[in-house]
């Protein structure tokens, strides 16, 4: 399976100086129930801004295209291609796409889930998740959580192709 799961503002900021812009504790602790055990998937800058590298318990492949670029501890490749015929070679993972825009702009058209948080408040960005084609898919669940600061009230949600 292929998936997306990323976090997002009400106007579709995902990211600002290579950061998430916001800290929410749960997100974050549903971000590794859903990526441990699998193919992580970022760009490297999303995996640059990581505040520990390689996430632990998982798989981290890094997308890029510097042919130079290493990741002790992670798989690096450098183009979708590649990895896919990874992923194929590891059937029992499944490919948990990241970030950032680009990564989720070029999986767009194969992601068969999608996990997003998303959140009631507009925080400052840099970058914002590319446009989804939302009516291919359906909705499935939804988990709404209230927070002290209202901006930070979010709700996860998770969404199949149909």
């Amino acid at each position: 399976m292929i998936a997306f799961v990323w976090a997002q503002d009400r106007s579709g900021t995902i990211g600002y100086q290579g950061r998430l812009p916001w800290h929410l504790p749960d997100d974050l602790k549903e971000f590794k129930a859903l990526t441990v055990g699998q193919l992580t998937v970022m760009g490297r800058r999303t995996y640059e801004g990581l505040p520990k590298r390689p996430l632990p318990d998982r798989t981290n492949v890094i997308l890029t295209r510097d042919q130079s670029y290493q990741a002790p501890g992670a798989v690096v490749v450098h183009d979708r291609a590649a990895l896919l015929a990874y992923a194929d070679a590891h059937p029992d993972q499944n490919l948990m796409i990241t970030g950032g825009a680009e990564i989720f702009a070029l999986f767009a058209d194969v992601v068969e889930r999608l996990y997003v948080t998303k959140l009631a408040g507009v925080f400052p960005g840099d970058v914002k998740m590319p446009a989804l084609d939302w009516s291919a898919f359906r909705q499935m669940s939804s988990r709404e959580v209230f927070n002290a600061d209202p901006a930070k009230s979010h709700v996860f949600e998770v969404w199949d192709r149909k």
